[in-house]
């Protein structure tokens, strides 16, 4: 274009900006023009919509690499970290700087994402961790989990039930919160740096603001209205208002949000401890508000709250070990797809092709039935672990998928008798490295935030069920079924990836089209992440997340990056296609490589929120 038309093409407001080009002073008026001008510039997309689609348009030419890939990994030989927001991934690298573990670095992230991603974490959810332990040579697993409210019997959870299932929100959802006693065990054996330095980050951002990103702003507002609507079922909102609302406007992207309640509550956590929270002043407000409200969670709960060292569970695909939490999560499913998977040569199928796609759907619908039958807490329920993650069982499952149909019905296998979501990897130079994740479990969590603590209950115990005889029916003092797990893997006996895929049912699906994408398809870490994703959902027995009326085929949901071909042959299978909804998880990674036998991180971070890796 010339640059004459060009000009002529900008709004008449910029023309003030002439004065500037020539030199001239520009007057007020001119001033203020410009500055208008620049306010209102014109937008592609209408003012309330959330996105600019354009599925026909794709991600620009890279000369190496993943054509589809949006940047490449980052590079570091001391340490590396990656997370679902700028400022978390920096107070993790600064902790490491300091001389700080991978554990302190994500210590440090996590309690900065309580401030920044509240859609997705905080002190009021659970947390689980997978870390490679370079001293003991292993793979160390803790589960800190809450159980449910000893006075909450199952009498009254049936009584407020809703078609059968917990409701979402409000107090009847709420577990003890897990996290910080999280945090605490794991300093507890391997933090190197003082407990207090490790909420200096995110004392600051608390009181002196931190920029809403386009992502989690969006999340914010709908969790939000979700909250105020008639009939929610949240019994006291005004402290969520007060919370997490901007000069009592809702937040909006670019919008400076400070939280000076959740300043002052990690200033005591700081000073006090795990028992400040568990044991002391916060414990007393939350048993006050609890008793305020009508709810159960109550200070006895919290004061038996403890985290467990757990032994993780692990599969071998095609030469590398991937390892997974056990306990009362669904990590179990990523192990059982990736053993039906196996049984087939998905890299001859070829990358994104309908049948590689297939047997995954199909692997995932399998290992999901038996997630919905078998999988609780094992301190009230025996679940036969070895036998759902035996290769012997993996094949017999196998023979049920075939290449030219969809298997109807589909159903869990027969036991023998004696039978939202935040996640975040750290890497440190002495070569330990942790992959955690953390949530409130449904997006923001219950809709509750205690007088003047400045975070909101997690809503896990919706996924409890009220089926009688199942091994995760609900009980007083009882662990609901947890979606959130970490990700590990490891090769020739060394640790290789620190990962996950956070976001409910999407989990197992996600982390299992990672390793795919690296193991048998050959991408960096960066592009795994990267590449197109499928999800599905839907099961012929729910556990408290999938909708209702999906269908004995569920509904598989693609993203635009799927090869039309593909689509159109899945589709022709029989597969109900659903559109592209965002519920495709999200993925950081940081792996560990050995060029020329000296240690490189390369970190990765989800390119469809607001996260970065970064390493040095």
């Amino acid at each position: 274009m010339l640059r004459r038309t060009f000009l002529a093409t900008l709004p008449m407001a910029a023309a003030g900006s002439s004065a500037l080009m020539k030199g001239e002073a520009p007057t007020n008026l001119e001033t203020e023009q410009a500055v208008g001008a620049l306010s209102e510039l014109p937008k592609f997309q209408a003012a309330d919509e959330s996105k600019f689609d354009r599925p026909d348009v794709h991600a620009g030419d890279r000369p190496a690499g993943a054509s589809f890939a949006t940047r490449s990994p980052a590079l570091g030989c001391s340490g590396a970290a990656g997370t679902a927001h700028p400022l978390a991934t920096q107070a993790a690298i600064e902790m490491l700087k300091k001389g700080g573990s991978a554990v302190d670095a994500a210590i440090a992230a996590n309690a900065v994402l309580g401030l920044v991603e509240p859609t997705s974490s905080g002190l009021g959810g659970d947390c689980y961790a997978l870390l490679w332990d370079p001293k003991a040579g292993e793979v160390m697993g803790l589960a800190g989990s809450g159980r449910s409210p000893k006075s909450l019997s199952l009498e009254t959870v049936r009584a407020r039930a809703k078609n059968g299932v917990i409701p979402p929100l409000g107090a009847i959802a709420v577990s003890t919160p897990g996290a910080l006693d999280a945090w605490w065990t794991l300093h507890q054996r391997y933090g190197k740096l003082k407990w207090a330095e490790l909420f200096e980050p995110a004392i600051h951002y608390c009181e002196n603001g931190a920029p809403v990103p386009q992502i989690i702003g969006y999340y914010i507002k709908r969790n939000m209205a979700i909250f105020l609507r008639p009939g929610s079922g949240v019994e006291e909102t005004a402290n969520a208002v007060h919370t997490y609302q901007v000069m009592g406007k809702p937040v909006n992207e670019y919008d400076v949000f400070r939280n000076p309640d959740l300043a002052r509550t990690y200033r005591m956590i700081a000073e006090g401890g795990r028992d400040a929270f568990y044991d002391g002043p916060i414990a007393k407000t939350i048993d006050a508000y609890f008793k305020r409200i009508g709810g159960w969670l109550s200070a006895e709960d919290l004061r038996e709250q403890h985290a467990e060292w757990v032994k993780p569970l692990v599969t071998n695909y095609r030469g590398v070990d991937v390892y997974a939490m056990g306990a009362n999560t669904q990590g179990l499913a990523t192990l059982q797809m990736l053993n039906m998977i196996q049984q087939f040569d998905v890299r001859g199928m070829g990358f994104q092709s309908a049948q590689a796609l297939h047997v995954q759907i199909e692997a995932k619908r399998l290992a999901y039935e038996d997630r919905a039958r078998y999988y609780a807490d094992p301190h009230f329920a025996k679940v036969p672990v070895e036998w759902l993650n035996s290769m012997e069982y993996a094949k017999e499952r196998a023979k049920l998928i075939r290449l030219d149909k969809i298997l109807e019905p589909v159903y869990p296998g027969q036991a023998p008798s004696h039978g939202d979501t935040t996640y975040f990897s750290t890497a440190d130079k002495d070569g330990m490295m942790v992959s955690m994740i953390q949530s409130n479990f449904r997006g923001m969590g219950s809709g509750l935030v205690a007088d003047g603590l400045g975070f909101m209950f997690q809503d896990r115990g919706e996924l409890f069920s009220l089926k009688d005889g199942h091994p995760n029916i609900y009980a007083p003092g009882k662990r609901p079924f947890q979606t959130i797990i970490p990700g590990f893997a490891t090769k020739d006996g060394t640790p290789w990836l620190a990962f996950g895929v956070m976001g409910g049912d999407m989990q197992p699906q996600g982390q299992t089209q990672i390793v795919l994408n690296r193991v048998d398809f050959g991408l960096d870490v960066q592009a795994a992440g990267d590449s197109s994703r499928w999800h599905h959902e839907g099961s012929s027995q729910t556990m408290g997340e999938d909708p209702a009326g999906l269908g004995p085929r569920g509904i598989l949901r693609l993203e635009a990056g799927v090869p039309e071909e593909t689509r159109k042959a899945l589709i022709a299978m029989g597969w109900p296609m659903g559109k592209s909804d965002g519920g495709f998880g999200r993925y950081e990674c940081v792996e560990l490589r050995k060029p020329n036998g000296e240690r490189v991180y390369a970190a990765a971070s989800e390119m469809r929120a607001d996260g970065v890796a970064l390493a040095y």
